[in-house]
């Protein structure tokens, strides 16, 4: 009944430059090389190259704590190389690209706005709710739409905005949320329809990005919900097309042949992650690695995992890549 439901015009909301900020432009670094790269980063980057050049899909997804990492231009040296083709990111993501492409800064104490009901009410983030709802009725998906109006828009600080950049260098990004999780969901401008129909058109996206990984790798930093569920559910249509005949009765093709990266901070026993562990294991529970790195490579793909801070595992992967390419390159 509508009475039960809260009213968000009584809602008063404050201007982002009276929040205290706990991370500034300071945090996003110039890539260099680390003093030691996992050699797990060297298949990946191996992978990578050889998915490019056949052109098979090399899909990066990711959790917001890899934007506050600062390491955002490490991927945009990856996006321009061509060794990632598509991003998947969560709203939170989202939120953080936009307030830094914005104002230079981003991130707010939970433990201080929480207590007086402050927490995530700020006027110009919810800026981004009017771009969604314009979006739909536009027929666009969230990231295309973001990363256009970042890219295009009076945003001081669009040089390290990851959609603008995926947007400008032609990357997809498809943004994939749950109402309710992120702060813009409690503005009074939030429309959840105009949220659900740009969402969902992401997910139709990447399920079609998907449909290119025979041969190819997906990896995921950080995400321990939206990207291995995400990834489970759009494998299962890209696998149930692909396998069936053609009108002209080819037989149908596999998406096995895969390669998939998790990196996280789990301290995880890299000598059984290719077995699946019982249910009375709290571990069992890390959707990464029953997901990522077991069930859905178990019919011929590869996987590997890397523990450590994002700030040190994205660096790794992007120096690998370079020595790849020199590799290469060698006469």
């Amino acid at each position: 009944m509508t009475q039960d439901l809260f009213d968000r015009s009584r809602l008063k909301l404050r201007p982002l430059c009276e929040r205290q900020h706990d991370l500034d432009l300071s945090v996003i670094r110039q890539p260099e090389r680390p003093e030691r790269i996992d050699p797990a980063f060297d298949a990946v980057a191996g992978r990578l190259a050889s998915a490019k050049a056949r052109g098979a899909a090399r899909i990066l997804m990711m959790g917001a704590h890899v934007l506050r990492s600062g390491v955002q231009r490490y991927l945009f040296e990856l996006m321009q190389a061509g060794l990632i083709s598509h991003i998947a990111v969560n709203g939170a993501c989202l939120i953080h690209d936009f307030e830094f492409a914005l104002i230079g800064a981003t991130t707010e104490s939970v433990a201080r706005y929480i207590r007086t009901g402050e927490f995530g009410l700020w006027t110009e983030t919810g800026r981004i709710n009017d771009i969604i709802s314009h979006a739909a009725r536009d027929n666009l998906g969230a990231g295309e739409a973001l990363g256009r109006a970042i890219l295009e828009g009076d945003f001081p600080h669009k040089d390290v905005s990851l959609l603008a950049q995926a947007r400008r260098l032609g990357v997809p990004v498809t943004v994939h949320v749950g109402i309710g999780y992120d702060i813009v969901h409690e503005h009074p401008n939030c429309d959840g329809a105009a949220w659900g129909q740009t969402s969902y058109m992401d997910f139709l996206r990447y399920a079609h990005a998907l449909e290119g990984l025979e041969g190819g790798a997906v990896l995921n930093f950080g995400s321990a919900v939206m990207g291995p569920e995400v990834f489970l559910k759009a494998l299962a249509m890209a696998r149930n097309v692909a396998a069936q005949k053609g009108q002209n009765g080819q037989e149908g093709r596999s998406i096995t042949d895969f390669f998939a990266l998790v990196c996280d901070l789990a301290d995880l026993p890299r000598e059984s992650l290719d077995q699946e562990l019982s249910k009375g294991d709290p571990r069992y529970y890390f959707r990464p690695w029953k997901t990522m790195l077991v069930r859905t490579v178990a019919d011929g793909g590869q996987s590997h995992y890397v523990a450590g801070p994002h700030a040190e595992t994205i660096p790794q992967l992007w120096a690998a890549c370079l020595a790849q390419d020199a590799g290469r390159q060698k006469p």
